[in-house]
């Protein structure tokens, strides 16, 4: 089978989702083109223009199907390149510009959010299946499809939702690295060298909506009670950061000095194997966040054996049970103490040799996504051909001895 897979705004997630794909299916002939991650307004818009003028020997293979994400202006590129508009076509949603927390710095640019919102209801509507990453992410979308729906004046075709809803919920898979944790033993000594401190391990982008604030409100809280703790700031740092990480970096230093304990990695670690080996090496990875829609960076982490601390809000419910989630009131303070309470507890429990709880995130891992995925390109290729069950049977089932 040959298949076409775009990636419109190509982000970590976006490009854990097509590696991962292609590692599971390798005897899908596999094209794609992706477009990097930045310049959102311009990429958002201009990804048709991009690709179909840029690329359209490419575009007019002789494919099979098409994977593309929620991002592609697809509705625009089917204009400017009419032969896509005959492929079988699913389309992957990892976000959806809906449920998107407005940056509350006011410095910050206020780009009008309908025109992509708009955008990716018409990429919705082209598609033959769509799939979303989280059930929590097929919801908001729903709801600001709605209420977007509700405020358009006049001519509103009915039954849009209805088409919506006849979709899927397949995560994104993770990569078979963050499952394999006993090939890195020295990271297991370290976690249970330090009985005294607790490993806590931030694995997020360093912009608002991974909620630098409630953190730093957390950091200053554990600080207030004496409690003995290490904290890993990890994540993607770019040129412009919110105020609190650097009050935050400030006050880790002084505090570590204080009490004797070796500060936490700080920054973006490059490389693959030294990034999984870090959070092995940790107890808790706590997130903060405002936004997520599934939460990869958490669910590597507990993958690799760290013990995941969550407000109870997002995606994270979805699978998570209470014991790893705080309270998510809205109020900084009060989700800084639930979030407190919980580490005091780990700690304890860790001090005293105990094991702290792990979560299952099994399901996450690619042996038990590959039939959800045989399923999706199964239902493509037979839509382009009848007799189509036996490359993607072959595919599935390397897949699953390989496993």
């Amino acid at each position: 089978m040959k298949a076409l897979l775009l990636s419109a705004y190509d982000a970590e997630s976006h490009r854990l989702w097509r590696h991962n794909l292609q590692t599971m299916f390798p005897l899908v002939q596999w094209s794609e083109l992706t477009l990097p991650a930045r310049y959102f307004p311009w990429r958002v818009r201009g990804n048709s223009l991009s690709f179909a003028f840029n690329h359209r020997a490419t575009l007019t293979d002789n494919y099979d199907f098409l994977l593309t994400t929620s991002m592609t202006d697809l509705s625009a590129l089917r204009g400017f390149v009419p032969a896509l508009a005959r492929l079988p076509t699913a389309v992957y949603c990892h976000e959806n510009q809906f449920a998107y927390p407005v940056n509350p710095d006011p410095r910050a640019p206020r780009p009008n959010p309908v025109e992509p919102q708009m955008l990716s209801l018409y990429t919705a509507l082209c598609a033959d299946r769509l799939v979303f990453n989280s059930a929590y992410n097929r919801t908001t979308f729903l709801q600001g499809v709605a209420e977007l729906l509700a405020k358009l004046p006049d001519h509103v075709p009915t039954g849009l939702i209805e088409r919506l809803r006849n979709s899927s919920v397949i995560p994104v898979p993770l990569s078979e690295d963050v499952f394999v944790p006993a090939t890195m033993p020295s990271a297991t000594i370290t976690r249970t060298a330090e009985l005294d401190v607790l490993n806590i391990a931030w694995n997020h982008r360093w912009e608002y909506d991974k909620g630098p604030e409630l953190l730093l409100a957390i950091a200053q809280k554990l600080m207030a009670q004496g409690l003995r703790f290490r904290l890993h700031l990890l994540g993607q740092r770019f040129r412009q950061a919110p105020a609190s990480f650097q009050e935050l970096q400030s006050l880790l230093a002084s505090y570590c000095a204080e009490h004797g304990i070796t500060p936490g990695h700080c920054g973006y670690v490059t490389d693959r194997e030294d990034y999984c080996r870090l959070l092995a090496s940790a107890d808790v990875v706590l997130s903060t966040a405002l936004h997520d829609f599934q939460g990869l960076s958490l669910l590597e982490a507990a993958a690799l054996g760290c013990t995941p601390l969550a407000p109870q809000r997002l995606v994270y419910p979805e699978y998570l049970g209470a014991d790893f989630l705080y309270a998510a009131t809205g109020d900084i303070a009060a989700e800084a103490q639930s979030a407190v309470q919980r580490l005091q507890e780990w700690s304890r429990r860790k001090a005293l040799g105990l094991a702290l709880p792990r979560a299952d995130v099994q399901r996450f891992s690619q042996p038990s996504l590959q039939g959800d995925y045989a399923d999706l390109l199964q239902f493509l290729t037979a839509r382009k051909n009848t007799d189509s069950m036996s490359p993607l049977a072959h595919s599935s089932a390397e897949g699953d001895r390989r496993h």
